[in-house]
């Protein structure tokens, strides 16, 4: 938990009372849970206009786990079922979900690494389909492709019928031919991004320059849609509509990317596993080296 916003630092680990389940609840005994960049700018009091940290406070935004107990109208779960979902306070032994955001883990993915996928596949999936209309027939590029958000928004789009671009860095162009996109372009290359089409529309997990220099690259009636917020020159291409995305839980997009890593159609890399005790660790890490994969966190 922290006291206060800072760096990773302010983190200690300390007991807390245990969290009560409401009627629609499930009680979950937590397996692991994943660090986000939501997390971070939340500890960093980044966010806190928004959502703001009530101190002493716990951090984290999705989990896996085993349930422990069901609140009394919930009919779906019981007792020993293990499930993912996107949550609040999950950097926890034990944390309340509703249960109507929660989905089993399918039997054969590991209720460990099930912990890396619900904030990430859910917003990468709503980005593609809610914010960037991914449909058949469609050109879609997709920013920081690589990325865990950015490689679940490819496999949205593409299972949606749209051909895709994956956006990425010259480094990453060769590991980018694994995430089944149609084509790969380096976004720090000029000359690739000069040769980029006309675009239907762009998802956009980056920001920044990358995001004004593919905002121009949009057709007149296009859509750019971002997690990150309309790019510094929006106001210049009036005609191209910004959809801001955030994730909001939904199970179905959990059963359909835990079936289809299962299946061997989708991965998400993960950088490393550290005990739920040293999250300082575990935020300094990703502050210091950027590793490209998520971060996990074990009670």
């Amino acid at each position: 938990m922290i006291d206060k916003y800072g760096g990773p630092e302010v983190f200690r680990f300390a007991d807390a009372p245990d969290p009560a389940p409401g009627p629609g609840d499930l009680l979950v005994r937590v397996a692991a849970t994943s660090v986000n960049p939501f997390d971070i700018k939340q500890r960093t009091g980044e966010y806190k206009s928004f959502a703001p940290v009530n101190f002493p406070g716990i951090l984290g935004g999705d989990f896996s786990g085993t349930v422990v107990k069901c609140g009394a109208a919930v009919k779906k779960f019981r007792p020993g079922d293990q499930v993912f979902a996107i949550a609040r306070h999950t950097y926890a032994e034990l944390c309340v979900v509703s249960a109507s955001n929660a989905a089993k883990i399918p039997p054969h993915l590991d209720p460990v690494d099930a912990a890396a996928l619900p904030v990430v596949v859910t917003t990468g999936y709503q980005l593609a389909v809610k914010g960037a209309d991914a449909n058949s027939g469609k050109l879609i590029l997709i920013t920081g492709a690589a990325g865990s958000v950015g490689r679940s928004a490819v496999f949205a789009a593409k299972s949606r019928g749209a051909r895709v671009i994956a956006g990425v860095r010259k480094s990453q162009v060769g590991a980018a031919q694994g995430l089944g996109a149609d084509q790969v372009v380096a976004l720090d290359d000029p000359k690739a991004v000069a040769d980029l089409p006309e675009l239907d529309a762009v998802a956009d997990t980056v920001n920044g320059a990358t995001a004004q220099l593919m905002l121009g690259k949009v057709k007149a009636g296009g859509i750019f849609a971002s997690v990150l917020g309309p790019p510094a020159n929006a106001g210049k291409y009036p005609k191209v509509k910004i959809i801001p995305v955030v994730a909001d839980p939904d199970p179905s997009i959990l059963e359909l990317f835990g079936e289809a890593i299962v299946n061997r159609k989708f991965a998400v890399p993960i950088a490393a596993r550290f005990p739920l005790a040293e999250a300082q660790k575990a935020h300094q890490m990703i502050a210091t080296e950027h590793p490209m994969g998520k971060v996990l966190l074990l009670p």
